[in-house]
C-alpha cells in the first residue's frame, strides 16, 4: 500500500464501522486502511471509498495495534482517524509510533494542517504543521456523497502485533439506547428556547423531554440558550461550541435553527421539527415539520408514550 496520499485508518469491531467512518474516508480522498475483526465485510459498507486495504488484527490494545500499523503508513503524509472512541485511543499512539504531531478534534484537514476549535470553544483556528501528521476528525460536520462503484479491496497479510504493556480491555460496555454520549447517539430529542413558554417551562420541560427520550431510546440534547439558562448541563449542548452529533433521528422541540446549533448537527437521516414558526430554519430543514406549540406537543407525546403519566 505504497503512496503519499492521505489515508483514513478505521478500527473495526465485528464488522461494524466506527462512527464517522464515511466522512473520514471522504476527507482522506477515498483511501482507507481497516484493522480489526471482519474487516472485509466492513469495507463493503463504506460508501465513500475508492480503495481499501484490510488487515485482520483482531481486537488489540491501541499501543500494540499502533506499532503494527505504523510500518504500513510511514509514507503517508496525512493519517486521518475518526474521533470515535477507538480512533481517539489509537491516534496518539499512532502519532508517537510514526514520530509526528497529532492534531486532535479537527473540523477539516488540508495538506499543511487542520481547522480546530480553540480551547475557549468559540474560536476557529488553523493549526499548521511543517511535515507529515496524524489527525482525528470530528463526525457529523459534513455530508457525504455515496460513490456509484464499490471500492477496490486488498486484503493484507495479518501484521505482526507485538506483545507489550498497554491498557488492557476487561470489557466493552455498550450504553443502553438513549444513554450514550451525544456524539454517539443514533436518536436525539432536543430542547430549544421554545420550551420556555406556557405552563411547562425550564427544568420541568427537560424532565418531560427525558421521559420522552427514554421511551424512544433517545439521548437528550439542548441548544446553547437552554444550557446558558441552567435548565440542563453544558454537556448536553449541541452545536459548534458544544457537542457535534450525527444522529439518524433528531427531534427538535422549540429550536429555531441558529447557525451555531445547526453547524454541529450534521445531516440526520430523519429530522422532525416542532415549532410555532413555519419559516424558521429548523422547519425548513425538517423532513417532518409540526407547526404547533412545542411544550403542548411534548406533553401530549409524553402522555401517549407513557400511559402512567398523569393527564390534565
Amino acid at each position: 500500500m505504497n503512496g503519499t496520499e492521505p489515508i483514513a485508518v478505521l478500527v473495526v469491531r465485528d464488522g461494524v464501522l466506527p462512527p464517522g467512518a464515511d466522512e473520514t474516508v471522504a476527507e482522506a480522498g477515498g483511501l482507507a486502511l481497516l484493522a480489526g475483526d471482519d474487516t472485509k465485510a466492513a469495507a463493503g459498507l463504506l460508501t465513500t471509498a475508492t480503495r481499501v486495504w484490510t488487515a485482520e488484527t483482531g481486537t488489540r490494545p491501541p499501543g500494540p495495534l499502533a506499532a503494527a500499523l505504523a510500518p504500513l503508513l510511514t509514507d503517508r503524509h496525512l493519517v486521518l482517524l475518526p474521533a470515535s472512541p477507538d480512533g481517539r485511543d489509537l491516534a496518539p499512539r499512532l502519532a508517537a509510533a510514526l514520530d509526528r504531531p497529532l492534531l486532535a478534534g479537527a473540523l477539516a484537514v488540508h495538506r499543511t494542517g487542520a481547522e480546530l476549535i480553540d480551547a475557549d470553544g468559540l474560536t476557529l483556528v488553523d493549526a499548521t504543521v511543517s511535515g507529515p501528521f496524524v489527525a482525528t476528525l470530528e463526525p457529523g460536520l459534513r455530508g457525504t456523497l455515496a460513490l456509484p462503484d464499490a471500492p477496490e479491496i486488498t486484503e493484507l497479510p495479518p501484521p505482526n502485533v507485538p506483545v507489550r504493556p498497554d491498557a488492557e480491555q476487561s470489557a466493552l460496555l455498550t450504553a443502553p439506547p438513549g444513554q450514550e454520549q451525544l456524539d454517539q447517539a443514533a436518536r436525539i430529542v432536543a430542547a430549544g428556547a421554545g420550551l420556555g413558554t406556557g405552563e411547562l417551562t425550564g427544568p420541568a420541560a427537560i424532565t418531560l423531554l427525558e421521559t420522552v427520550g427514554a421511551a424512544l431510546g433517545a439521548a437528550v440534547g439542548a441548544t446553547r440558550v437552554v444550557t446558558d439558562a441552567g435548565w440542563t448541563g453544558e454537556e448536553r449542548q449541541i452545536g459548534t461550541t458544544g457537542v457535534v452529533v450525527a444522529p439518524e433521528l433528531y427531534l427538535a422541540f422549540g429550536i429555531s435553527g441558529a447557525a451555531q446549533h445547526v453547524g454541529g448537527l450534521g445531516r440526520p437521516a430523519h429530522l422532525v421539527s416542532v415549532n410555532t414558526d413555519p419559516y424558521c430554519p429548523m422547519t425548513a430543514l425538517a423532513d417532518l415539520a409540526v407547526v404547533a406549540d412545542a411544550p403542548s406537543v411534548l406533553a401530549e407525546l409524553a402522555r401517549r408514550l407513557t400511559p402512567e403519566a398523569p393527564r390534565d
